[in-house]
């Protein structure tokens, strides 16, 4: 009667382990804090069933049987392929690995939109006011999200949540809000028919966190690009700079002789008549003072900016840059396609993508002391590319002693450095002026300013002020009364691949884009690529086409099948 008793109270406790086990798992996953309550639970069950275990093998000696090791192998192996999924899992959840195997990346995040979102400055919040949380939207919001800790987004239905719908001002379901500290800022409305638009939330996510603006000024008068929309205008163009916290406005240098002192950038968009002499000479200026040009210069014009050029060491050559070598894309021999961009800010991440140029113009560089020049695009070798010289005749071919053979370059980046002056110190840093003389040093009254043409960045220390105004005559001048500034200059062999229509396709834009922003000098400001959209893959079949695969595909592909099988079965019978 003891022996029975005794494997009652076994078997009892038996179930009071796996009890306790459960106990212990619930407390722990309802609270998620697995403390000493859950975890006192879990252990003293575990313990218990264990010990039921080593009893139930001493008793019956059933560790031994067969059945027992096939079992605990089986259990064993159970356990090895959970805790490696658990493991599997874990990992995922710590470190994100995507693979995106479209072929255009379009699950990706652009380059532009990793950069910024890597480098914010401070906690940023996208508010989306809707009530369907849209899984394609939700997918690129996770994708900017994993980019940085800094980077939150929440779904927010405006009837449940009134007060934080008014505080954004919120006037119809689908608005996406950004807010960083006391800004705000609409990024745009989704619907069932326009999602939200990584190109979009990037420009807003930039303008937000830049508080920054430059001021980029458009040469007008000598038949450049429109602003405005219309037949060859560049609106898309001036849009795109709003979009990166760029101010536009329109400069006429006939009328104000002078480039602006808050211009950060000019453009001189395909001139079709030339520049007055003053005009260029504002230009040279300007680039003088440590400013920043792009010229963009179409064929057969002559802007009259050869002085300008030649200093920097660029020739605009006469001639016409065809490519033979893609009749698949549909772009004729005169717009040039490109695909090999040099080693520069702007083109750093184009890697081979494509940008077209129709009717452009190639340069020639030669080297210029103090002046560093990239080149940005460059056609394909000959025989694919070369520089048309007859422009007349309909039939393109090559002369070898009019033309010129390929790479050709169509675009080249510039910088030349400038010194600089500074008035904040001027007992350490006097006022430029001629040679100086004893008797003229002790006196207080100004002297005449040097010409434009003066090298000297001081005058030449005399005797009287050698001790006052710098400690030795050898002395460098210091950081305060001189720095060098950068000039850059950035000339393109063609402006119609930024004119509408022709600006969002490929990397056209994002070569306007990018040799802006670089010619700002806003360093931190990140560069652009434009996100990809998806391939238009879809198959138009005419009635006869459609037939055709309705019959082939329900008939005779069956009926293939169907005698293939009969054939089989009647060498086997």
């Amino acid at each position: 009667m003891k022996i029975v008793a005794k494997k009652k109270l076994w078997k009892y406790l038996f179930w009071f382990g796996p009890f306790l086990i459960t106990v212990g798992l619930t407390v722990g996953l309802v609270s998620e804090q697995w403390g000493l309550i859950p975890l006192a639970f879990l252990i003293t069950g575990i313990v218990i069933s264990g010990l039921w275990i080593i009893w139930q093998s001493y008793q019956t000696n059933w560790w031994r049987s067969r059945s027992t090791q096939a079992g605990t192998n089986a259990l064993v192996a159970t356990l090895a392929v959970l805790a490696i999924l658990g493991l599997i899992n874990f990992l995922g959840t710590r470190y994100h690995l995507r693979a995106d195997l479209t072929e255009t990346q379009l699950f990706t995040l652009a380059p532009q939109s990793r950069e910024l979102v890597s480098v914010l400055p401070q906690p940023v919040k996208v508010w989306v006011f809707d009530i369907n949380q849209n899984p394609q939207d939700r997918e690129l919001l996770e994708n900017y999200q994993r980019q940085s800790s800094k980077f939150k987004y929440e779904y927010i239905d405006p009837q449940a949540r009134p007060g934080l719908a008014e505080k954004f001002g919120v006037k119809d379901y689908g608005e996406v809000y950004l807010e960083s500290g006391n800004k705000r800022q609409l990024v745009q409305t989704v619907n069932e028919n326009e999602r939200l638009s990584e190109v979009r939330l990037t420009s807003r996510l930039q303008q937000l966190t830049n508080s920054t603006t430059a001021k980029v000024y458009l040469l007008q008068g000598h038949g450049e690009r429109q602003l405005s929309a219309g037949k060859g205008a560049i609106s898309q163009a001036v849009q795109g700079l709003g979009d990166k916290n760029f101010t536009t406005a329109p400069l006429n240098l006939a009328e104000t002789s002078k480039v602006p002192q808050d211009a950060a950038v000019v453009i001189v968009a395909g001139p079709k008549r030339g520049l007055f002499e003053g005009e260029v000479k504002a230009l040279q200026e300007y680039l003088n003072r440590g400013g920043s040009l792009l010229l963009m210069i179409d064929p057969n014009t002559d802007p009259k900016v050869d002085t300008l050029l030649q200093e920097w060491g660029v020739r605009l050559d006469n001639r016409l840059a065809v490519d033979v070598s893609k009749d698949s894309v549909g772009l004729g021999p005169a717009a040039p396609l490109v695909t090999e961009y040099g080693q520069h800010p702007i083109t750093k991440d184009f890697a081979n993508g494509i940008s077209f140029y129709p009717v452009a113009r190639p340069l020639e560089i030669t080297s210029v002391p103090g002046v560093e020049a990239t080149p940005l695009l460059r056609t394909k070798p000959y025989p694919n590319s070369w520089a048309e010289s007859d422009l007349q005749s309909e039939k393109l071919e090559f002369n070898a002693d009019k033309d010129l053979k390929g790479p050709l370059t169509l675009g080249v980046a510039l910088t030349r450095k400038q010194a600089a002056k500074s008035t904040s110190t001027p007992q350490a840093s006097p006022t430029p002026s001629r040679l100086p003389s004893p008797t003229t040093q002790s006196k207080t009254s100004p002297t005449p300013s040097p010409s434009p043409k003066t090298p000297q960045a001081s005058p030449l220390p005399s005797p009287t002020t050698q001790g006052k105004a710098s400690p030795t005559p050898s002395s460098p001048p210091s950081p305060s009364s001189q720095t060098a500034t950068e000039s850059r200059l950035v000339v393109l062999g063609n402006s119609n691949f930024a004119t509408d229509g022709l600006f969002q396709q490929q990397l056209n834009g994002d070569v306007f884009l990018n040799s802006v922003t670089w010619l700002s000098q806003q360093e931190k400001q990140p560069l652009s690529i434009r996100p990809k959209e998806p391939k238009n893959r879809r198959i138009t079949l005419t009635t006869t086409q459609a037939n055709l695969l309705i019959l082939s595909s329900l008939l005779v592909l069956p009926l293939i099948g169907l005698v293939a099988a009969v054939i089989i079965w009647w060498k086997r019978r």
